[in-house]
């Protein structure tokens, strides 16, 4: 690790909602001004890029059989997606290195007809890996495919070895096992909203893990995601009407946090700031709780439990030319 200590930054304002061009300026600047403000890890949060799916939760009818208002949101984020590797990949690694830093950013990722919820982690020289959510929960599964274990990635940095979960991933003790094993110092766990619930997970693994955990939550309005729709200019009067019946004035309220691995706050929650949690994390503090729990060393029993993972990539065809030299 180069040096004891690292300043870390959670992004928790909003993308320009459904709107991928616009939400590509806005990170630009906003990773520019964490930089600025001597940040080395720069986080957002989950799918900012082009924004969370809220409606899923807040619109009445946005789970209706065949609806048309329904069919064609989902158009719309497929259209505000990215796509690994292209253009918009390109534009978040050289950000990367022009900041000088360690991006970790949630996306709604389209592969073929299907979108995924992706975690794209870059080092400041370039370096990429992905992950894709294992299991969207519960009305997620209308919009987002599920991940493989392909993508149980983490990325050697200058302050160690970064991995991550989504949400309720979290809640997968065998998905945190695996990342236990590949040793991480700091972990990214991204979130619509780090409510309580989240929280308790959040501090969870960073007591389980032995790691610091950048638990990333974001602040988005119901008047955020109209304009943003509206920014695309479209004129679609339905799916406007969709996005206008949703219940909560105040969608995702932030709740930033970082989390030491004697899980006490090293930067408390932040609910309902359009803001930027910045804190400093003594890099020098890990491995001191290893004397009291490794769970993939001496508090573990390989004897009695062992995990297989498959970590190949599952594909519904294979053509046996890829399979040529």
């Amino acid at each position: 690790m180069n040096g004891h200590s690292v300043k870390v930054a959670l992004v928790q304002e909003p993308p320009v909602f459904l709107n991928l061009k616009e939400s590509l300026k806005r990170f630009e600047t906003l990773s520019g001004e964490c930089a600025e403000n001597g940040a080395k890890i720069i986080v957002f949060p989950e799918t900012w890029l082009p924004g969370y799916p809220i409606w899923l939760d807040d619109a009445p009818n946005a789970g209706l059989w065949d609806y048309p208002p329904a069919k064609r949101l989902y158009k719309y984020l497929f259209e505000n997606s990215i796509e690994l590797p292209g253009n918009e990949l390109e534009l978040l690694i050289e950000t990367a290195r022009k900041t000088e830093s360690c991006i970790i950013i949630g996306v709604n990722e389209r592969d073929g007809g299907t979108l995924y919820n992706t975690t794209i982690y870059i080092t400041p020289g370039g370096e990429f890996k992905s992950h894709r959510k294992l299991t969207p929960t519960y009305t997620e599964r209308l919009v987002w495919g599920m991940g493989d274990g392909s993508t149980l990635h983490t990325i050697e940095s200058p302050y160690g070895t970064i991995g991550g979960l989504i949400c309720w991933e979290h809640w997968l003790p065998l998905a945190r096992a695996a990342m236990h094993a590949k040793g991480e110092a700091i972990h990214t766990a991204q979130y619509p909203t780090v409510h309580e619930r989240h929280q308790i997970a959040s501090r969870h693994y960073a007591f389980e893990g032995q790691c610091f955990v950048l638990a990333s939550g974001c602040v988005l309005s119901k008047k955020d995601a109209l304009e943003g729709f509206e920014s695309l200019e479209n004129d679609d009067k339905e799916v406007l009407a969709l996005l206008e019946s949703m219940r909560n004035e105040e969608l995702q309220k932030g709740g930033s946090a970082v989390i030491s691995p004697d899980i006490s706050y090293v930067a408390e929650p932040v609910f309902g700031k359009k803001d930027t949690v910045f804190s400093e994390i003594d890099l020098g503090l890990l491995r001191q709780g290893n004397l009291l729990i490794d769970t993939d060393g001496h508090y573990s029993r390989p004897d009695v439990f062992e995990l297989r993972v498959n970590d190949r990539r599952n594909s519904n065809v294979r053509f046996a030319s890829e399979n040529e030299s």
